[in-house]
Parts: C-alpha cells; sequence; structure tokens
C-alpha cells in the first residue's frame, strides 16, 4: 500500500458501511451453485478504497475492466490474495464477513418454524442426522424441507407439505428404536407432530404471497452486520450492492428492525468500498465452502479466520472450529429475527 495512504475510518457521528454477498441462489439453498453464502462489510474512506482497488490492479495487471473475487483467487495471483488478508492489507481491523452454511441454514429454519425451539435442537439434528442415514435419504429430507419453507410453489399447493412429513415419516421409522441418547429420535417425533404448523405457514403464503421470506438468508445477514457495527453505540447506514431481494418495503422493514440510519443502494461499480466488500464476500465463500467440503487451504482459513462473524449460521463443528473465531467457542447460530 502507497506509503501516502492512511487507513484511518471516517470522523464523525454516522458510520457508512459498504456491503456486499455472494454465493446467492434466492430459496434454491439445497440444490443451488454453492452450499455457502457470504454477506460482506467493509468500515472505510472512499479514497483509501480507491486507492487499494488500484493496488490491485496494479498487482495483478489484468485487462478486464472490472475486477472480481475470482481475480483474486487465481492460483497465480496467490501473493495477492494473501496481502489483501494480511494485516498488512487494505481490509485488516475494518471488514466483517457473515457466513451461512446454506443447508444448516434450511435445517434451522424450518425447526424454529416447526419447532419453536431452533438453537441446539436444529444443531442436534443437522449434526447427528447426517451420520444416522444415509447420503440419499439426507439429501431427500434437506430438499423437502427446502421446499416445504420456500414462498414460490409451482405444484399444488400441499404438495410441500405432504411430501416433508412423508420424509420425516420415512426417517423415523428407519431410526425407530435404535435412538443412542443423541435426542435424534424425539426430534423427529416433535416434527412429525408439527403438521398443524406446516398447513398454517403454507395458507399463509397463499394468502399473503409478500411474506418474509425464511429462507433467504440476506435479511437475516443484514441484520446481523447492522448489529455488528453498531457496537460503539453510533448510528449505522449502509450502502449495498443492488439486489432483487432489497425492495423498497424490505429496506423499510431492515431499517426499522437493524435500527439502521439508512440503507442504500449501489451499483457495486461505482463504490470502491463496495467494491473492496464484493472481493471479501467472494473470496470468503470459496474459502469457506472449501474447507466445509474438505478441501480447506490451511493457509488461506487462517487468514479468513479474524474477519468471520462469530455468530456466522454454521453447523458443521468440524469445519467451524477451524473458520470460527478462536474466542468464540462453540457458538454456531446468529439470532434469530
Amino acid at each position: 500500500m502507497r506509503a501516502s495512504l492512511v487507513r484511518a475510518v471516517p470522523g464523525g457521528r454516522l458510520i457508512e458501511i459498504a456491503c456486499d454477498e455472494s454465493g446467492s441462489d434466492g430459496e434454491n439453498l439445497t440444490g443451488g451453485n454453492t452450499d455457502v453464502f457470504a454477506h460482506a462489510s467493509v468500515h472505510l474512506p472512499v479514497e483509501f478504497a480507491a486507492h487499494s482497488l488500484q493496488e490491485i490492479r496494479d498487482r495483478i495487471r489484468s485487462p478486464a475492466e472490472e475486477y472480481k473475487a475470482n481475480h483474486l483467487l487465481r492460483e497465480k495471483h496467490r501473493t495477492v490474495l494473501e496481502w489483501f488478508l494480511k494485516p498488512d492489507g487494505p481490509l485488516y481491523g475494518h471488514a466483517q464477513v457473515h457466513l451461512t452454511e446454506k443447508p444448516f441454514f434450511v435445517v434451522d429454519r424450518m425447526v424454529d418454524l416447526l419447532v419453536g425451539d431452533a438453537g441446539t435442537t436444529a444443531v442436534t439434528l443437522y449434526r447427528e442426522g447426517r451420520d444416522a442415514f444415509d447420503a440419499e435419504q439426507w439429501r431427500d429430507f434437506l430438499e423437502s424441507s427446502n421446499n416445504l419453507l420456500r414462498v414460490r410453489n409451482d405444484g399444488e399447493s400441499d404438495a410441500p407439505v405432504n411430501t416433508f412429513f412423508r420424509t420425516v415419516g420415512a426417517l423415523s421409522r428407519t431410526y425407530s428404536g435404535d435412538d443412542d441418547g443423541n435426542g435424534l429420535g424425539d426430534i423427529l417425533a416433535a416434527l412429525l407432530a408439527a403438521r398443524s404448523r406446516a398447513d398454517a405457514y403454507r395458507a399463509r403464503i397463499v394468502e399473503t404471497p409478500g411474506v418474509y421470506p425464511v429462507l433467504n438468508p440476506l435479511l437475516p445477514a443484514i441484520v446481523r452486520t447492522a448489529a455488528h457495527w453498531s457496537g460503539t453505540g453510533r448510528p449505522v447506514s449502509l450502502v449495498h450492492d443492488r439486489q432483487n431481494m432489497l425492495t423498497e418495503e424490505r429496506i423499510a422493514w431492515l431499517k426499522e428492525t437493524a435500527r439502521l440510519a439508512g440503507l442504500r443502494l449501489v451499483v457495486a461499480r461505482s463504490d470502491p468500498r463496495v467494491q473492496l466488500a464484493d472481493f471479501l464476500a467472494g473470496i470468503a465463500r470459496k474459502i469457506a465452502s472449501d474447507e466445509r467440503g474438505g478441501r480447506g487451504d490451511a493457509r488461506l482459513t487462517t487468514l479468513l479466520r479474524p474477519y468471520v462473524d462469530h455468530t456466522s449460521v454454521w453447523g458443521d463443528d468440524r469445519s467451524w472450529a477451524v473458520l470460527g473465531p478462536a474466542t468464540d467457542g462453540d457458538r454456531t447460530m446468529a439470532p434469530h429475527l
């Protein structure tokens, strides 16, 4: 970084945070292109962010008009990627990333809806279920849970409910009489007893199509981002890359729920701070997904760790042990909305 630049945060009472995401598949969390959603936020002066982008261009020297995270993720640019995340890079101490493990998010939201007791119940179901059932059974369970919760439904209105309870019933019969004390059998029984809640939820979707989309991780990630940066007690305003999900109605909901002073949408390339957030989100999603899939790069995972929000929505204990902040203990879930 050029010596003439000073990485100082903007002064004044209001904090403006630049945000972007990576890995959005809407409500298709079990059959999309990615298994991780990442939402990054950056608190830097515009001038410093612009010079940081130029520094990245000078180091990579690609003729591309717009740089994306993939430029930094190429093996030939490994030194640039490491510099970007290291303490002497542009973001250290001034950026945060909230991770969502999509399959776990589906289980967490489904348990919250049907049992009203997410948290440890969702973690137990997710971790124990993956071991108790074969890959096909578990995949069918995740898909039926996803379809139960998603707003869009192209078939019969009660089809997602019927499929879900048929799937859970099959799992319960497979597991019946073989509960080793982990509580999985009791959780499956509680889900089977919650048919009325599932029917009521689907009815609300039909009656109110604009219902809050419980399966999209973007909104809770933004709420968590606001909470993170408001820790100083100063009001927070967000500038976010344009997203179809962020309608006027939902922006109003976010401003009220997250107590935001403002939230405005921009084209990412028009704000260098948002471009840096875009880089961090894409890089974090790739590193976290690789770690979750057993393909992790220990060096990159270690470099990402200081940026990871301790309330990221993550259920896989092995990968979280190396991704999550060292002072976090075993906390895996963000607060429910």
